[in-house]
């Protein structure tokens, strides 16, 4: 059975305008760019494939401001709920096991939906190869967690978010974890756990240099024991837009 992959990056309530939405997501594309080829280009999510790569995104700040007001007051075609932010889906233009989606919700700040931003990266084909590797996803996430300043992000397996959720119902330990400086201090962790910092921001706790795989039993006992110690610490539970994360 292949197994897949999650990254995503969440924050609690934050109002923001479509112009800081707008710098942050700028930020993030050209952060990602250099990380890997499958970030060289994005293009606006359409009713089809075809006509999303007629939509090539705006790399300038004032393009993706506009882009993100019309994402709310056009292609929805309804009326703006301001409390919920903007919501926008970005495709890579690639096929074949090389696509890309990246799905942001920002500038929120109602209790009941939470800000994130999810990259949905293949886990088949040539491209996988580059992506399931531990420097991939440390890299996509600092990029994330730099621009967007989230209260934690993960990138993990699903089918050990599916272990981890029961025992973690905020936040996950993953293969990946940023967690924000704002959640508190990341205690010591045993070897061969990596921690490093992202800015004054926050830090990544990286769990193995390899593939982390929910079919290896050191790798879940590893993640239990530094899911305990961040536990312990009062990292792990703390309330998100009221506490429910879609995913």
């Amino acid at each position: 059975m292949i197994e897949t992959y999650h990254l995503g990056a969440y924050w609690g309530p934050r109002q923001e305008d479509a112009e800081a939405c707008a710098k942050r997501m700028a930020h993030m594309v050209r952060l990602l760019e250099p990380v890997d080829p499958l970030f060289a280009r994005w293009f606006k999510s359409a009713k089809t494939l075809k006509e999303t790569l007629k939509r090539p995104l705006d790399s300038d700040i004032e393009g993706l401001r506009k882009y993100i007001q019309r994402v709310v007051m056009k292609d929805d075609r309804r009326m703006p709920m301001p409390d919920l932010g903007f919501h926008l889906w970005l495709w890579n233009g690639e096929s074949g096991g090389g696509d890309m989606w990246l799905s942001v919700a920002c500038g929120g700040y109602s209790e009941h939906v939470p800000n994130r931003c999810i990259l949905r990266a293949p886990h088949k084909g040539a491209a996988s190869d580059r992506v399931l590797t531990t420097a991939f996803q440390v890299e996509v996430l600092r990029a994330i967690a730099t621009a967007w300043e989230p209260d934690w992000g993960e990138a993990l397996s699903e089918a050990h978010r599916d272990i981890m959720k029961d025992k973690s119902p905020d936040v996950l330990v993953g293969w990946v974890t940023y967690l924000s400086r704002r959640l508190g201090r990341v205690p010591p962790l045993p070897a061969p756990v990596r921690i490093e910092p992202v800015g004054e921001l926050g830090t990544l706790v990286i769990l193995t240099p390899e593939r982390f795989t929910a079919s290896n039993p050191e790798h879940l006992d590893l993640a239990e024991r530094v899911r305990e110690r961040l536990d312990r610490a009062g990292l792990l539970h703390r309330p998100v837009a009221g506490g429910a994360i879609p995913r």
